[in-house]
């Protein structure tokens, strides 16, 4: 029964979860500041990494919905391209924005404004840059990805996201409403599950996990 729902609804169910993660992620942003006080750049790049990791955990969770229920997973559809298209721009603006914020500050480019604002949370800020790295590698998919060693860049992303994971927990000021830190845990425990599910199936059908990530 589950399975026949799953394939009548699976597009409907993608959707919902990708409204959701930005409902949330907006909610425990605006619920952190006085949104009566104008906003600088330092009040908008905060949720724009919450929303892009969200957006990428929905993927990764309907990768292991469709195994479950047996439906094949498009190469391209509404919400993939939409959502990609989504997520990359919030990468590049996450980090843009506090670069530009601290540039105009007086702080200098990056690293060295790193060093200086966030000296004793350096470990965070680079786990943020290298998930930020991966993910924009990701981007390269369409001209490698009939390369044999792409399934390692698909191997890459969990790390990216655990990343991501770490410096969201270590820095973000949203992280600090307990009910949006047990939504991040959530985020966390289900994108372990999926990740498992995913190679517990892929195992079975004799392929790598780089085969059948998203």
């Amino acid at each position: 029964m589950l399975t026949n729902f799953l394939k009548s609804y699976h597009k409907q169910i993608e959707w919902l979860l990708g409204i959701v993660v930005v409902v949330l992620a907006v909610v425990a942003w605006s619920a952190n500041r006085d949104l009566t006080d104008s906003l600088t750049i330092y009040d908008i790049f905060p949720p724009l990494g919450l929303v892009a990791f969200g957006l990428m955990w929905t993927h990764f969770v309907m990768g292991a919905i469709r195994r479950y229920g047996r439906i094949d997973s498009p190469k391209e559809s509404a919400y993939k391209t939409v959502s990609f298209g989504i997520v990359l721009g919030l990468l590049i603006l996450h980090p843009g924005l506090l670069v530009l914020g601290l540039y105009r500050d007086g702080y200098g480019p990056p690293p060295f404004s790193y060093i200086e604002v966030y000296s004793t949370q350096l470990l965070a800020v680079g786990m943020g840059s290298i998930g930020l790295t991966i993910f924009l590698a990701f981007e390269l998919k369409r001209w490698f990805s009939e390369k044999s060693w792409w399934k390692y860049i698909e191997w890459a992303q969990l790390v990216g996201m655990a990343a991501i994971f770490y410096h969201a927990l270590q820095l973000g000021g949203e992280l600090k409403q307990p009910w949006f830190v047990a939504v991040w845990w959530f985020y966390g425990l289900t994108l372990v599950l999926a990740v498992g599910y995913t190679k517990f199936v892929s195992m079975k059908k004799g392929k790598s996990y780089g085969e059948e990530v998203v």
